[in-house]
């Protein structure tokens, strides 16, 4: 059941502000894993192609899914591997933020009454700013 009255709302809209305030400050991030691999390089002469031999690698593999599609892509080590897996991290935070913020949005809706003006006005979903449907002959 969601708290109720008005400083059930007042913490719950500073709640929201503060996630919203995380949020902005996740700077870059990319979707995806990271995984190491060993391969095959497909040469029949290369060592590698002996069953017992350990393969090439490690290499390190970003792998997301793109239109249904799963897409991987080497990523070299070093600087560049570093970068790649601060951005992953920041997704995850940037994920676990977004989920916070839906939670904190339907104990809002919830908590809050029918009679808002926010709630009742037909603008509300828009913002609360009433919007003329065309221009207005004064605007041409």
């Amino acid at each position: 059941m969601p708290p109720h009255g008005e400083d059930a709302l007042a913490r719950l809209e500073a709640e929201r502000d503060r996630l919203h305030w995380q949020l902005a400050a996740v700077g870059d991030f990319r979707r995806g894993s990271l995984n190491r691999a060993y391969r095959r390089c497909g040469r029949r002469d290369c060592a590698c192609a002996d069953p017992v031999h350990p393969r090439h690698g490690p290499v390190n593999l970003l792998t997301k899914s793109v239109a249904g599609k799963t897409v991987t892509r080497a990523v070299p080590a070093g600087p560049p591997l570093a970068k790649v897996q601060r951005e992953v991290a920041r997704y995850q935070r940037f994920k676990a933020i977004v989920g916070q913020i839906v939670a904190v949005n339907e104990l809002l809706c919830e908590t809050r009454p029918v009679a808002d003006p926010m709630v009742a006005h037909p603008d509300a979903d828009r913002g609360g700013i009433a919007r003329p449907s065309r221009p207005t002959s004064d605007a041409r």
